[in-house]
């Protein structure tokens, strides 16, 4: 552990002898220096860097208007931090700056002074100051270790930042992703120890005003195992539905129930507590700023508030029920749906990182409550169902319906009546009681038209008027019914195009219309391998531990994947089935006969079996191809088949192994073994 010395001055010295050893002698300082700066010095030296000169190009002005319009949630929620930060500092020859996720600095607030000598090494917005740009800083540097650091004076990289000392920490938001980071500079001979306390407060303020917006419409949960530290920035923060289903939970609620973020699709609020929750949505409306002790199910106390979403719903709404079937309060007794899945998904639990699938969110998310119909475009498995699904989950209707028609699935002859209902002997065929048409269904809810492009010009006239007068008449009927609900189409085509050749309705398509979302294929996405790993995670559950291999996970990531995420979802499910008890890690040999050949037309390494070369080795020269062809090919087939035998009595008749052995798919072994 380095012992910091007290004095500046001191500080500066053992400095100076840190990079003599480490850029003269080559030996790692480690009594000197913080292994969080001396890890840094390592990452910017494997990165080429050299220490002597100044890094990083000149502040990008176009970028970091492109830049702020990316990140307009976090500076809404930083900007009063940042200015209440900059009041605390003032006159003390510093400045309060705010970088995004990348590095680049987005805002800054400074003294006059100490402003214009940061700008002599670009400290300003429009500059990148990630490591391999700028080597070691506490902006790019709390990024790379996602956790808060001091870098005082000569431990920056290049010799030019060293009259700094900086204190940043970096924001993270309720999906744990890295928003940005907030620092404070200033001249090194001005450090304050207090600087990095003051930003990691700061910061905290952030993060919590960015999860209590991301669950505005939500109840949200304060607990603390001490009553003083509810209300305060030390306190537990859990998003939970009305029905008891965990949204979101910060970093202070994780650590306290022991959680990791990605246990909290599968869990609900009755496996973590011992109180029911239409217990503390009672003491909430009798008492909104009142405390309630409970228990966690390993047997930690804890002092509690909730508040949010939880106002008593109309007698149209269905009455929610509780895990342990107790009826919350205020709502009344009628028939309870179907429970909802504990996994249920939100537009946040969509995100793995991609900026094009990030971008949707955070467009979905804004308007969220609003009256606003969404048209998803994107092709067929890029998850578009999903999408309304996660958009419907996030917003006030979450506890109405959920309805789905695809247009494209449904006969023309059916569709209306699936669409608008009819009443009883309204057509030859219809059944005696009627029936309720999707429309109705889905009213004080969410309905999915999927493919609407597919729908007939005919109906597409009928669902105008329904969306403008907001009522429904079945068939066979004269009587309108009133509907409320969000639409969300979503096609494959583009429908613009399909207006302009006559096959949709112009005035339908700027009804459907409101706010246009596209969603990119798989192969367009950044996130394949965070995308592959969440995956893997849901389909071999929480018990067990399941990896995609170095060389199947080059593959994929050069794959083009023409049926996207249902086609990648379906591969991870088959290759997980085709693992063996012990194994662990997915081989070319788990994978689908189909993937495994077209994978091996783009990766030939994959392709490139044992039992492949050892057959090439063995086969008989001849003169001409055509009399190798004679000549070799039941000579071939008898090397395979010995081959083959051989190795499953080496393995003892283990298929996986055999196969794993010969370096092809179990299904392949198993075809040749029928053949033979």
């Amino acid at each position: 552990m380095m012992q910091v010395p007290f004095s500046v001055e001191a500080r500066a010295v053992s400095l100076q002898e840190a990079r003599s050893l480490y850029f003269g002698r080559g030996e790692l300082p480690e009594a000197l220096l913080d292994q969080n700066v001396l890890r840094s010095w390592e990452r910017c030296r494997q990165a080429g860097l050299d220490p002597a000169r100044l890094g990083g190009g000149e502040p990008d002005v176009r970028g970091v208007a492109e830049a702020r319009e990316r990140n307009r949630t976090l500076i809404s929620h930083a900007q009063p931090v940042l200015e209440h930060l900059f009041e605390q500092i003032r006159n003390s020859h510093s400045m309060v700056i705010l970088a995004d996720a990348r590095g680049m600095v987005l805002q800054s607030y400074g003294d006059a002074d100490f402003l214009s000598r940061a700008e002599q090494v670009a400290l300003r917005p429009g500059a990148s100051w990630h490591e391999f740009e700028r080597g070691t800083n506490a902006i790019g540097t709390a990024l790379a270790e996602r956790g808060a650091v001091n870098v005082f004076g000569s431990e920056h990289f290049f010799e030019g930042n060293a009259f700094l000392t900086c204190s940043a920490s970096p924001i993270q938001d309720a999906q744990g992703r890295l928003m940005g980071v907030l620092d404070i500079s200033s001249d090194y001979r001005a450090f304050q120890r207090h600087s990095l306390g003051l930003v990691k407060m700061s910061s905290r303020i952030i993060e919590k005003r960015l999860f209590e917006s991301e669950f505005a419409h939500q109840g949200l949960l304060s607990f603390h195992a001490r009553p003083d530290h509810v209300g305060s920035l030390c306190e537990a923060l859990l998003a939970i539905s009305p029905d008891g289903d965990l949204l979101g939970a910060d970093q202070t609620a994780l650590e306290l129930l022991g959680l990791r973020r990605e246990d909290l699709p599968r869990r609900h609020y009755s496996m973590l507590f011992d109180v029911p929750l239409g217990t503390l949505i009672d003491r909430a409306r009798r008492d909104p700023s009142s405390l309630i002790a409970i228990s966690g199910r390993n047997g930690e106390r804890f002092y509690a508030r909730l508040r949010g979403n939880f106002a008593p719903m109309s007698s149209s709404t269905p009455a929610l029920v509780d895990a342990r079937g107790e009826r919350l309060a205020g709502r009344p007794r009628q028939e309870a749906p179907a429970p909802l899945p504990a996994d249920r998904l939100t537009l946040q639990f969509l995100s793995t990182g991609d900026e094009r699938l990030q971008a949707a969110i955070d467009k979905g998310t804004r308007i969220l409550g609003r009256d606003i119909p969404i048209l998803i475009q994107g092709e067929s498995g890029a998850g578009k169902e999903m999408f309304a699904k996660a958009f419907h989950n996030s917003g006030p209707r979450a506890q109405g319906p959920f309805v789905a028609l695809n247009c494209a699935a449904i006969p023309e002859t059916l569709i209306e009546s699936e669409l608008f209902g009819y009443s009883g002997g309204a057509f030859t065929g219809a059944r005696k009681e009627g029936a309720v048409g999707k429309i109705q269904q889905a009213h004080g809810g969410t309905l999915f038209l999927d493919e609407i492009g597919d729908m007939p010009l005919s109906l597409q006239a009928r669902l105008l008027r329904v969306l403008q007068e907001r009522c429904v008449t079945p068939l066979g009927t004269n009587k309108s019914i009133p509907v409320d609900i969000t639409l969300v189409c979503a096609t494959h085509r583009r429908l613009k195009e399909e207006v302009a050749r006559g096959g949709f309705r112009e005035d339908l398509y700027y009804r459907l219309n409101g706010l246009c979302i596209n969603l990119p294929s798989l192969r367009e996405r950044s996130d394949i391998d965070r995308l592959i790993d969440k995956l893997l995670r849901e389909e071999a559950g929480p018990d067990r531990q399941v990896e995609v291999s170095h060389k199947v996970m080059e593959a994929f990531l050069k794959y083009r994947w023409p049926g996207n995420i249902r086609q990648l979802n379906n591969v991870i499910k088959v290759a997980i089935a085709l693992l063996d008890d012990d194994e662990t890690v997915i081989e070319t040999w788990h994978l689908p006969d189909d993937i495994f050949e077209e994978i091996g037309q783009i990766e030939p390494s994959v392709a490139t079996a044992p039992i492949g070369r050892a057959m090439a080795d063995a086969a008989p020269q001849a003169a001409t191809p055509a009399a190798a062809a004679a000549a070799g090919m039941g000579r071939l087939e008898e090397i395979e088949r010995d081959m083959i035998h051989r190795t499953l009595e080496a393995e003892n008749g283990n298929i996986s192994s055999a196969a794993r052995r010969l370096g092809i798919s179990r299904n392949t072994l198993y075809r040749k073994l029928g053949r033979f």
